[in-house]
């Protein structure tokens, strides 16, 4: 800690020591227990401000470190990896040094910026990537005035605008060749919940983002679910594509009637599915349904057919217009035809006994334990499962 530093051009000459400097600092950020709202906010964008200075110098040694080849007689791969654990920084924040003090004397102006608090220090980190992507094309004088105006996020879109513009099949490869990295992991955990992981392009990506967001909205007041939770809600809607699954489920006549004791039913990709839920797709699904006796023999192999289809169809959408639950209006062409009393249990597939729920509160009303009643007035109203208070039997 007994090294030096000096200030660049904004302050000329002076020196700090390190350790003076540390012990001031931790003096300063004691005395903000002190000190008004206001002094608070000065002070942290002073801090943020010499710590930008820092970073500054910390690039300008990266660079000639990298150039002396030193890491090299220390038995390291390069100058990113010797930081990395000399430094303890992350490759990341190692190269973003580098690459800045080996692109600091094409944007000497940006620099002066820095130190007079103009921009930032991530500001700097974009124009030092933007000048390795276009090399001689690069032009501090364009892109400074939009760094002193946006923050650093928006500065680096608007230097995407730039380097298409100076070089735009090259920004095109790019593309191409994110587009070419598309990934997407797909795996099953112990308990059969699918796992994802992976990457997509930017325009992949904004395609997605642009058909999730719109399902993924509150659907009324009473709607708790975190955004994470609803953007996975959103995907299987999505995956549904609005209208009803062609999926093919294996499962017993008890298992189909919701009977004690019955054991669950067989879907491709899936563990044993629940009753509730094989209720729920028997809804308006296209079913073809294969029953097994105890002994698990075949007894009946039924043709795919939709419950709720054609004139019957078009009749619930136009009545309904979306889903029916109090709140909530995700529009009719997302909505599954629900049975107020399930055909399996006898009701009829009639329009007095259907209504429309999207999937979530079609889930709600099956797995989720509500119920739906049809009041004289013809309005629809959710019953929360039953819940038992005290002490249950010994």
């Amino acid at each position: 800690m007994g090294g030096k530093f000096t200030w660049a051009p904004k302050f000329p000459g002076k020196s700090l020591d390190c350790q003076t400097f540390v012990w001031y600092h931790h003096f300063m950020i004691l005395a903000e227990r002190l000190c008004t709202d206001d002094q608070v906010a000065r002070e942290l964008i002073e801090t943020e401000h010499l710590i930008g200075i820092l970073q500054l110098k910390a690039s300008r040694l990266a660079a000639e470190l990298s150039a002396t080849r030193h890491w090299d007689s220390e038995g390291y791969n390069s100058a990113g990896d010797w930081m990395r654990f000399k430094c303890q920084v992350t490759n990341t924040v190692a190269w973003d040094r580098i690459r800045v003090g080996e692109e600091l004397h094409r944007m000497p102006e940006s620099e002066q910026a820095v130190y007079d608090g103009e921009i930032g220090y991530a500001h700097l980190k974009v124009m030092a990537r933007t000048a390795e992507s276009v090399g001689k094309a690069f032009d501090e004088s364009k892109l400074l005035p939009l760094a002193r105006e946006a923050s650093p996020g928006k500065f680096y879109y608007k230097s995407l605008h730039f380097r298409h513009a100076v070089d735009a099949k090259a920004y095109c490869d790019e593309q191409t060749e994110l587009v070419e990295d598309r990934r997407l992991s797909l795996s099953t955990a112990e308990d059969g919940c699918l796992l994802v992981s992976g990457v997509l392009d930017p325009v992949g990506g904004a395609a997605v983002r642009t058909a999730l967001e719109p399902l993924a909205g509150k659907s009324g007041a009473g709607d708790d679910r975190e955004l994470e939770r609803r953007y996975a809600d959103a995907l299987v809607e999505l995956a549904c594509g609005g209208r009803p699954a062609n999926l093919h489920v294996t499962a017993t006549v008890e298992t189909l009637k919701g009977m004690v004791g019955a054991a669950g039913g067989e879907m491709e990709f899936s563990l044993p599915l629940s009753s509730s839920t094989i209720e729920r797709m028997a809804c308006d699904c296209s079913v073809s349904r294969v029953l097994l006796s105890e002994e698990s023999v075949v007894i009946d192999m039924g043709r795919s057919r939709r419950v709720i289809a054609g004139p019957a169809k078009r009749a619930l959408k136009a009545r309904d217009g979306h889903c029916v639950w109090p709140g909530c209006e995700r529009p009719a062409s997302w909505c599954d035809g629900h049975h107020l009393v399930h055909w399996i249990r006898g009701g009829s597939t009639d329009l007095d006994n259907l209504v429309l729920l999207c999937h979530r509160h079609h889930w709600k009303v099956h797995e989720g334990g509500w119920q739906l009643v049809k009041t004289d007035d013809r309005d629809i109203v959710p019953i929360a499962p039953t819940i038992t208070f005290g002490r249950g039997p010994d």
